[in-house]
């Protein structure tokens, strides 16, 4: 184990320059003071919530030193200091985040999207489009969840081994610079109890890719001490047994302490390096950190922590050791350093009241609008006593914001109710004007917003010749992936048993001997960072395909998708974007797991990524093919009793595309609409067969993408002919069908065409038993489907369709 030596054994300082050393206590004070005036914001009321990197200043300078244009940082909420010394954090911008200013001039991280401490660059321009990121330095958006950061590292961290040892991917050179990228993370100790932290280390030391983990130890997890959080309470000693040697590859792992100035700048210089040059992992240990303010607004550390412990951590403080070193070197005297510390107080002042005048000059504006909208109002209206007391009361609110504003306006119209459309006018244009502005503020970028986005994608039909052989599914998508794998450099496939023996489906098949090893990749059994090393690569502009190998699986990356990937466009409002395709196969399988269809959760957790169904190979491909020429995550959930079953080679592979929001319809009828999905498309088709021969005539609908859904109305346009409607899947009662219900009712408004109650049938609220047996008595069946339309039918027509 790598071991630093303390600043104390490095008496001679000649190579270091003055202006250096000034300049970084400067900016460590400067952070400091923003994090102590901060807290004091909180407690004004002035923002909601405060946590704060205070103590963590001196080891964030020397990595800050490390940092290279084209790097990335995937870290927490401490890292405001590293944010500082970059250059991608001003004081004016960290107190916008805090007061949560949607401007994302102001506050270009999350547009005030996310509470403070959460760090963005802006990896994307004004129309989407990707900027050098080989020229800027680079942050990932945080997200809050502990340890989460970490598999997107890994993924950050393998882009640069596919950008070094893929030579196709030499002209990308806003990308990347020959895979000379490193990236960096940051963890507090706590936080590396997470199973998201051991496997992500496990599976960057086996891809031995260029990621650098820094642990912020402070001793404690919020009120937590590190013997309940750490084996031996000390992560590095837990991760020896993952640390290099001459003849085993592995990490380099390095100890230093946090208020070590000399230290951490030798230790983030030297894993730098080692990263960098050779894409070696390093794992910088920063032990004796402190929290001078506890772990956030929300509470005082001295519930928990010992006056001996609170001393030390005063004794200790890495600003009152920095400075210790100045003085004791003769760099600066104690007066200059105090002459340092004013000024940068009154700095962070200066621009903390700037931040503050800046958003709440925005809402002043509204509220002497609309204080002036209420007086007009009610010198016409028979409750001018009342408006006038809003009017006053909302120009009296003690630090204002918008909700004040617009709820305001509201209850204001709700009681004008009974007067007349013009006397209201002035409220209710005011009002809609904002409810536009509010939702680009609040609402918008969920999806993209961009010339790129998956809605935007020409459709191309597939095409047939005399030549279109019926083969097996399978085969349609090995020859798709083998025609994107030739053409398009960024492409890549990874995931357990995808390489070798090409998935276990054989989509795959061949193609790694064909392409290598970099292009189609086997993985560990490790889900997480699957998820993760995808996010991170698309986040640097590949265009990877990360293989869930069963639906069921997904639960094991669901965190990372939807906290980090389903939000990132959004939390970022348009800043960052990673189209990461994710692919597995679900539905009809016997038995309890590999199963299961849990689409309803999928629906709930992943709002912000493109859900697709297929019902056979060919759809498969076609939509990989519009994801592919868009900019946008997706799951694709591949039916997996399908690969075998016959489909007929499209002519036009490769080309032609599946359009996403746009339901097709299968089978046209007039009695009733049937919508469906993925495997249940062919037991509906079989039913409606059946009933076909009994006078029934069903109309089935496929609805494709489930997210977006039918932005076309093809449902309701259907239910208006036939009158009535069943939501069909393999989800349990409640979920999918549900789903579905509920946007065709609310969404289309087709309840007054509706001639009998809307249905769903779905699977039993337990996962499948084995067996095919099993599987019939546990998920909608051909029977199923028939007495279920027939009932709908005899309620409509008891004489021709008498009861069963």
């Amino acid at each position: 184990m790598a071991i630093t030596k303390s600043q104390s054994q490095f008496p001679e300082i000649s190579h270091l320059q003055k202006e250096e050393v000034l300049n970084d206590f400067r900016v460590a004070v400067t952070s400091r003071h923003a994090s102590l005036m901060g807290r004091k914001e909180v407690f004004m009321g002035k923002a909601k919530f405060g946590i704060f990197g205070d103590g963590k200043e001196l080891a964030q300078l020397a990595m800050a030193k490390a940092f290279q244009p084209g790097d990335f940082r995937s870290g927490y909420y401490r890292d405001q200091t590293f944010m500082m010394a970059i250059g991608e954090l001003s004081v004016q911008q960290y107190f916008a985040q805090l007061y949560a200013h949607t401007d994302v001039e102001a506050e270009p991280a999350s547009a005030g999207r996310l509470m403070n401490g959460h760090f963005a660059t802006r990896s994307l321009d004004k129309n989407g489009d990707w900027k050098d990121l080989s020229k800027m330095y680079n942050s990932a958006a945080d997200i809050s969840p502990t340890a989460a950061q970490m598999p997107k590292l890994l993924g950050l961290a393998y882009a640069s081994k596919l950008f070094r040892e893929n030579k196709e991917l030499k002209d990308l050179k806003k990308f990347s610079v020959n895979g000379n990228e490193v990236a960096w993370g940051t963890i507090g100790n706590a936080s590396t109890s997470e199973g998201m932290f051991f496997e992500s280390i496990n599976a960057a030391g086996v891809l031995q890719v260029p990621m650098v983990i820094s642990v912020w130890d402070d001793g404690y997890g919020i009120s937590v001490p590190q013997e309940y959080h750490t084996t031996k309470g000390s992560i590095s000693e837990v991760l020896m047994g993952f640390e290099r040697n001459e003849n085993k590859k592995g990490f380099e792992i390095i100890r230093v302490k946090g208020w070590d100035y000399e230290g951490l700048k030798q230790a983030f210089n030297s894993a730098g390096n080692l990263a960098r040059t050779s894409h070696i992992p390093v794992l910088i240990h920063v032990e004796e950190m402190t929290q001078p303010q506890g772990h956030s607004t929300s509470g005082s550390h001295e519930r928990y922590k010992s006056a001996e412990r609170l001393q030390w951590e005063k004794d200790w403080d890495c600003i009152a050791k920095f400075r210790e070193y100045i003085i004791s070197n003769g760099i600066a005297t104690d007066d200059a350093l105090d002459q340092i510390e004013s000024e940068a107080k009154t700095e962070v002042k200066r621009q903390k009241d700037a931040a503050w005048n800046e958003f709440s000059g925005e809402i002043k504006k509204e509220i002497q609008e609309v204080v002036q909208l209420l007086k007009t109002t009610a010198e016409k209206s028979t409750r001018k006593v009342v408006l006038l007391q809003m009017a006053e009361d909302l120009s009296k609110t003690l630090n204002p914001i918008r909700k004040d504003v617009i709820s305001t306006v509201r209850k204001a119209l709700l009681l004008l109710r009974f007067d007349g459309e013009a006397l209201k006018s002035g409220l209710k244009s005011w009002y809609k004007l904002q409810e536009e502005k509010n939702f680009d503020r609040y609402n918008s970028h969920l999806y993209s917003q961009t010339e790129w986005s998956a809605e935007k994608v020409k459709v191309v039909p597939a095409s047939y010749n005399e030549k279109s052989a019926m083969v097996d599914g399978r085969e349609i998508l090995q020859a798709f992936f083998d025609y994107t794998l030739e053409k398009d450099p960024r492409f890549f496939a990874f995931g357990e048993d995808v390489g070798k023996i090409g998935d276990v489906n054989q989509a795959f098949s061949g193609l790694q001997a064909k392409y290598g090893e970099m292009r189609v990749s086997d993985t560990g059994i490790r889900e997480c960072t699957i998820i993760g090393q995808g996010i991170g690569t698309a986040l640097r502009g590949l265009r990877p395909v990360a293989e869930i190998q069963y639906l069921d699986y997904l639960l094991y990356g669901l965190q990372m998708l939807s906290d980090d990937l389903a939000s990132l466009l959004y939390r970022t409002k348009g800043g960052q974007k990673a189209p990461l395709i994710v692919r597995t196969r679900g539905h009809r399988l016997e038995g309890v797991w590999h199963s299961g269809s849990p689409m309803g959760m999928i629906l709930s957790s992943l709002r912000g990524m493109i859900i697709c169904v297929p019902r056979d190979m060919t759809q498969a491909a076609g939509m990989y093919r519009t994801l592919l020429e868009s900019d946008e995550p997706a799951l694709v959930i591949e039916c997996l009793n399908g690969y075998r079953l016959k489909e007929k080679m499209p002519a036009n592979l490769g080309e032609y595309n599946v359009p996403v929001g746009k339901p097709e319809i299968l089978r046209e009828g007039k009695d009733i609409t049937v919508v469906t999905y993925g495997s249940m498309c062919r037991i509906v088709g079989e039913a409606a067969e059946v009933l076909s021969e009994i006078g029934i005539s069903v109309e089935i609908i496929d609805v494709q993408t489930l997210l977006p859904f039918d932005t076309f109305g093809i449902i309701g346009e259907s239910v208006k002919k036939t009158n009535r409607v069943l939501f069909a899947d393999e989800d349990v009662p409640g979920g999918a069908s549900a789903f579905m219900l509920q946007q065709v009712i609310e969404g289309q408004n087709v309840f007054k065409y509706l001639d009998c109650e809307p249905q769903t049938l779905a699977a039993k609220p337990h996962r499948p038993a084995y067996s095919s047996d099993g599987d019939y008595f546990s998920k909608p069946s051909t029977d199923d489907v028939v007495e279920k339309v027939y009932r709908i039918m005899h309620e409509s027509n008891p004489k021709k369709f008498p009861a069963i």
